[in-house]
This record gives structure tokens, sequence and C-alpha cells, in this order.
């Protein structure tokens, strides 16, 4: 009958959906298993070409995505967002677990001077340039040198924790804990400029109980969620040792969301979390500070992988001199002179300086 065949043919049609979303699963499998361990392999190479392997990174996923080699269509920012979000609030918990809260106490002035003051300075000096070589108004000159003002927490604790350098401990504490608590002052930048743009804000006590509400619960949340956990993850009994590694990743985002919940800043949070977690005795301490260790490699490899896929080659040479230049500026011209301004103060040679800058 006519209505038996119409149920045979959607029958049919729902078997051939259910197989292609099954082939296509079977596909993001492989494809991530690939690019996976390309990104293992590009780790290799970096050390022998002497280039961070950050970088190679984000070359894997531009060869990877719809202009390069592997053909892979990639725009979604939404979930390019998360990701990133993500794979940064897991690098900087590992980056809090290797951190000794020795370092902290000896350098948190610079570092704290140079994620805050520093940033802003960066910012200021960086958005002009831009307004300038991009013909932009100033405020969007602005916008853009706030969201390139601060250094990259990934790509600094990539460096200088696995790219085979030496350098006093002093030096080395002050760029990972500047890297680490600059968060709060670029986002309360951007977040500023992007609020000014379209009108909901001006300027006022608004922006700087922004600033406010994103630093002070930010070290509350981190602090009290960082003993809160030592205490539960010594006091529990559980029954695998491998679940203790997941019990201390699960308080980690526990802390981010948190923090970001109630409007402070979850990638401090985490990342003070980490350093109290990290300087307690715990159960089962090696192995989870080795899980996360890898946890923080995997989302490293993840997140400029998929950096990668969002560059589309084509539209980068399009901008590229101007891009250049303002990374120019950004590089030679605004950090040094803020780190000039500001560090003199706190007994570094002209060569540490330099270094910092």
């Amino acid at each position: 009958s006519p209505s038996r065949l119409q149920q045979d043919r959607a029958q049919r049609d729902d078997q051939g959906a259910k197989g292609r979303r099954m082939a296509l699963v079977d596909t993001l499998i492989l494809l991530t298993g690939l690019l996976l361990l390309l990104g293992i392999a590009s780790s290799k190479l970096s050390a022998r070409l002497g280039l961070p392997v950050l970088v190679l990174f984000l070359v894997l996923g531009m060869l990877a995505g719809e202009e390069g080699i592997g053909g892979i269509a990639f725009d979604n920012y939404g979930l390019a967002h998360g990701i990133g979000t993500l794979a940064l609030a897991i690098i900087l918990f590992d980056g809090g677990l290797g951190t000794p809260v020795t370092a902290v106490r000896a350098v948190w002035r610079p570092a704290l001077l140079l994620a805050s003051v520093g940033v802003l300075g960066t910012a200021l000096v960086t958005g002009l340039a831009a307004a300038w070589i991009l013909r932009l108004s100033l405020l969007e000159g602005l916008l853009l040198g706030s969201i390139v003002g601060s250094t990259d927490a990934a790509a600094v604790f990539s460096i200088l924790r696995h790219g085979g350098i030496t350098l006093s401990k002093r030096l080395a504490a002050t760029l990972e804990v500047e890297s680490a608590s600059n968060d709060p002052m670029a986002i309360f930048l951007t977040i500023g400029c992007i609020e000014l743009l379209t009108g909901r804000m001006a300027l006022g006590p608004g922006l700087l109980g922004l600033f406010v509400s994103q630093m002070l619960l930010g070290v509350l949340v981190g602090l009290a969620m960082g003993y809160f956990a030592v205490r539960v993850v010594n006091r529990i009994n559980l029954d695998a040792a491998g679940l203790y590694p997941v019990l201390v990743t699960a308080f980690g985002l526990l802390t981010f969301g948190l923090a970001s919940w109630m409007g402070g800043s979850g990638f401090l949070a985490v990342y003070l979390a980490g350093i109290v977690i990290g300087n307690r005795r715990l159960v089962f301490q090696r192995g989870i500070r080795l899980f996360h260790d890898a946890s923080a490699w995997l989302a490293q490899i993840v997140m400029f992988v998929v950096l990668g896929l969002l560059s589309f080659p084509s539209r980068l040479i399009a901008v590229g001199v101007q891009g250049l230049l303002i990374g120019v500026v950004l590089i030679l011209v605004a950090r040094p002179v803020v780190v000039a301004l500001t560090l003199p103060w706190f007994r570094f040679n002209r060569r540490e300086l330099l270094f910092l800058s």
C-alpha cells in the first residue's frame, strides 16, 4: 500500500542519516587522532628548528584548514572560544600546580605591576599605533591594543618550562606570575572598550567596579577553593588511585566556573587554586602532577590547532603589512617602554630588563 511504501522509505532515509552521522563521528575521531600525532611530532621538530612549539601547532592547524592541504572547513567562532577558554583554564591550573609559593612571594610586586600597569601601558601605546596605521578611531585602536596587550600564558609556560632554557629563578618566576595574572586587566580593558564603543557604559565607577570585581573575586574564590580542594583530596578515600587526578581537575574547573559565575576572573582564580594545591602535600601527588602536565600539553595542542583552523592565509596576506607593523610596535616599542618605566625599581639589571621586554 502507499502508506507502507512511505513508511519503508522514511525508515531507509532515517537509517541513511544515522549512517552518515556515524561516518562523520568516525571521521572526526580519525582526524583528531591524526592532528594530535602530528602535533606531538612537531614538538620534536621545533627543538631542531629553534621555533616555539606552539607556532608549529598553529601552522599545523592552518595546513589542516579549509585553505590548506587538509581542507577542513571550520569557522565556528563560538566553539573555538569555548575550546580556547577550557584549554587556557587547564594550562593555567597546571602552571599554578608547578609554581612554588616561595617564588610568588619573591616576585609578586614586579609581576603584578607588569600584569596591571604594564598591560595598560602596552595597550595604550599599541592602540595609538593601531589607530594611526589602520586609520581607526582612537577607541577602536585601544580595543585592538587591549586585545594584544597581555602576554600569552600558554606560550610563556611552554617556552620557560619545556624550551630547554635556563634562567634565574627570580626572572623566570616574574615572567610566569605576570603571564598567569594579566588576564583580568586585559579582559577589563577589552570589555571596557567594547562597552564604550557600543554606548552601553560610560567612563566612571562602572568600569572601575568591573575591574575590582574581576580581581577581588578571582583571588578570593581561587584561594578558598584551593584550600577546600586540598582538604577533600587528602580526606576522601577513593578505591581507584587514578581518580585522584580527575578529582583535582574537577576542582580546578569548578574554581574557574564559580569565579566566572560570580563576576570574577576565572583565569586568575584557577591559577591561584593551582598554586595552593601544588604547594600542599597530597595523596598520589606524583600521579596528579604527571596527569596535569599531560593535560596541559593536550590543551596547548588542541587550542593552537583550533586557532590555526580559524586562520585563512588569504585573509592574513591582505592585512599582513599592517599587522606586522602593529606587531613591531608591540614588541619593540610598547613593551620595552613599559618595562623601562616600571621595573628599574626592583633591582633587575640591564640584561634582565631587556629579556623581560
